[in-house]
């Protein structure tokens, strides 16, 4: 592989015939490492503290701790860790809660190897690692949004964030903090640039921007400006 390490990944499932076959599946799967398997959202957590895997398969409806819960901890204390969800569900009720706890990607359980494959290697690059079906329907959500009221005049974008925020009006679950990013992204700004203006550092602002990535479900720079403008999250400082 080029010398590059392979993608470590822990599998959750309460299931123990679909865990034991994505385990079977991934070892199949050139680059990546399977380096656990928990059968609750309490031991996947647990897991994660152990073996700080890169990528976890997270199933959603799960005895003691489900997967939202799983995924909000996890990503609170690693947030290096990504999460995937890999569930039978698509509806609105399972797939919004994930996404705002923090997961990157979101697959069905009728994902072939190469999905699952291209949505590890998605989220561990920066991207999401959507499903096509889970792409649409976050985009029909994002149309049928109201926009959010743009900042008042001569506002910062981190003012106009946070007005929006108490207000109710960020779109998508987004924080106030990952909509003054957002802002600032729409100004052209760099990682580095960002961070120097919020007095951050640069991997603090690639965490807000993976979060609000998925929360969003922009792949790119010019998806997130586009969708900022679209929603009024942006700075009308001159």
């Amino acid at each position: 592989m080029n010398g590059e390490r392979p993608t470590r990944v822990l599998v959750a499932d309460d299931q123990t015939v679909v865990r034991e076959g994505i385990v079977m599946l991934l070892g199949l799967l050139p680059g990546i490492e399977v380096v656990g398997a928990a059968a609750d959202g309490e031991e996947a957590v647990a897991l994660v503290e152990r073996h700080h895997p890169d990528v976890v398969l997270m199933d959603l409806r799960m005895p003691r701790c489900d997967g939202v819960e799983a995924t909000r901890r996890i990503r609170a204390a690693h947030p290096e860790t990504e999460v995937v969800v890999l569930t039978t569900y698509a509806d609105d009720d399972s797939l919004f809660p994930a996404l705002r706890a923090g997961a990157r990607g979101y697959l069905t359980k009728d994902a072939g190897g190469e999905e699952i494959a291209r949505a590890i290697a998605d989220v561990r690059s920066g991207a999401a690692g959507l499903s096509p079906q889970v792409q649409l329907r976050l985009l029909e959500r994002l149309a049928d949004a109201g926009p959010v009221a743009p900042a008042a005049p001569g506002a910062s974008a981190g003012a106009g964030a946070s007005a929006a925020a108490d207000r109710g009006e960020l779109p998508d679950g987004l924080t106030a903090r990952e909509a003054e990013v957002l802002a600032l992204i729409a100004e052209g700004l760099s990682n580095t640039e960002i961070a120097q203006r919020l007095f951050v550092s640069p991997a603090t602002v690639k965490t807000h921007i993976n979060n609000l990535f998925a929360k969003t479900a922009v792949r790119d720079r010019a998806q997130a400006v586009a969708y900022a403008f679209r929603h009024g999250i942006t700075s009308t400082q001159q």
